[in-house]
């Protein structure tokens, strides 16, 4: 039975795509996911699995009509956010086919991150992928489309530096951390925002020592539920600043567009502090500190760029393994496309020789125990379909005749054939020369 041709769909959006506050009113909490996909299972769609991450949300779909399918998801994405569709549409993106594999496969290699490299989308990705099983929502065809993802992002971290480069920028915020405040057991961590790299920058520092560990967040609902997960204090919004000035070490991770942190701000934080050194470090993308707050005396402000110098990794080679790993990626896509194109031959190659095998048994019945006579008769019902085909194109289309021509050649490799003969026939009469 021949498969569906089913186009592969991604409607979503991300942090480059979409504002802060639409993507904080698409995040999905763990406690709601089964009732989000139960609503994407509705949509009746073929195939279909959610992606939420602190960056981005994408709804993957097995289509047969991607336009109408596209529109659907698009229309879940708008009803979740409880905004209007065309307000949707122009902070999200749509993939279809080939773009949406490449999509796929940036994402799984943590290529479309906004720490290129970081190891947590993977792991979210193969959540979400055995969620969508639990809900009946998988099949061959997504499943054949992930399985790639993942082996092209096991590549990408095998052969490439950039499965190093979260871990180095971690290691360079606690080396400064440890020069400035020494033994980090004493130290009081904030993490402000929910960024995927301030998580994990945090994750770190807890497990460096830092004891006491505060997490606030405009989403109160998603602080808690990340406060349990790194056994911290959950801190009330409306408390950030009081916070602050308790904090050692804050991690800035929100990236509303807005400057969260400015001079006037600091200072006063510091003047209470009686001028005790804060860390800070900015994690979120757009920044969320001014630039003037590391002016102020007592205030360390590092980026993650900042702390790309401090590890010594430079920008260069950074970039060199992200050219390494989209290499490795294309040659990934080819090899699935090759792959794909086959599989779609096979149900062709299978009635041929479903075919061929008929024709043989009639002619082992019509020439029982007359093997030259079977073959000659096997060969001549075998080849007539097709010797009639390319005369009959051969009279009334010369362009279907070559087409015709060149494919039969190739299908048989008659000019190798053709080659060989010649050759044997010219070392034939190299022999009765030297006779």
């Amino acid at each position: 039975m021949t498969e569906p041709r089913h186009s592969l769909l991604i409607v979503g959006v991300n942090y480059r795509s979409a504002g802060v506050r639409l993507r904080e009113a698409l995040f999905v909490e763990e406690e709601r996911l089964p009732e989000r996909l139960v609503q994407l299972r509705e949509l009746a769609l073929p195939e279909s699995l959610l992606l939420s991450t602190c960056d981005r949300v994408e709804l993957l779909a097995a289509a047969e009509a991607p336009a109408e399918a596209a529109k659907k998801l698009r229309g879940l994405l708008a009803r979740w956010a409880e905004i209007d569709a065309s307000e949707l549409e122009t902070q999200s993106y749509t993939y279809c086919d080939e773009d949406a594999l490449r999509h796929l496969f940036a994402v799984a290699a943590s290529l479309d991150s906004q720490v290129i490299g970081e190891p947590q989308v993977l792991g979210q990705l193969k959540e979400s992928h055995r969620l969508a099983h639990a809900f009946g929502l998988m099949g061959s065809f997504l499943e054949r489309h992930l399985q790639a993802a993942y082996r092209a992002a096991k590549r990408v971290r095998s052969e490439t530096s950039l499965a190093e480069q979260p871990v180095t920028l971690a290691a360079s915020a606690l080396r400064v951390a440890r020069d400035l405040h020494g033994d980090l057991e004493r130290c009081r961590l904030l993490l402000l925002g929910l960024a995927e790299m301030g998580e994990l920058l945090a994750e770190e520092f807890r497990a460096a020592g830092v004891k006491e560990l505060s997490i606030t967040h405009r989403f109160e609902r998603r602080a808690e539920v990340t406060a349990r997960r790194l056994r911290a204090h959950f801190r009330p919004w409306e408390d950030w600043q009081k916070v602050l000035c308790e904090a050692d070490i804050v991690i800035s991770a929100l990236g509303s567009g807005q400057l969260l942190l400015d001079a006037p701000l600091v200072e006063q934080v510091l003047r209470q502090r009686r001028r005790r050194p804060i860390f800070f470090i900015d994690a979120a993308v757009p920044q969320d500190i001014a630039p003037s707050v590391e002016a102020l005396d007592g205030a360390f402000v590092y980026s993650l760029h900042d702390l790309e110098r401090v590890a010594a990794a430079g920008r260069r080679s950074r970039e060199g393994a992200s050219m390494e790993a989209w290499r490795i990626l294309g040659a990934e896509l080819e090899a699935f496309r090759k792959a794909h194109l086959a599989r779609l031959a096979a149900p062709v190659v299978a009635d041929l020789r479903a075919h061929a095998e008929r024709i043989r048994q009639e002619v082992l019945a019509e020439k029982p125990g007359d093997a030259d006579a079977a073959t000659r008769l096997l060969l001549a019902r075998l080849l007539h379909e097709p010797s009639e085909e390319l005369r009959h194109a051969a009279a009334e289309n010369p362009d279907d005749r070559t087409l015709l021509e060149r494919l039969l050649r190739r299908l048989f490799r008659l000019d190798r054939d053709a080659g060989s003969e010649s050759r044997r026939g010219e070392s034939g009469a190299e022999g009765e020369d030297k006779r």
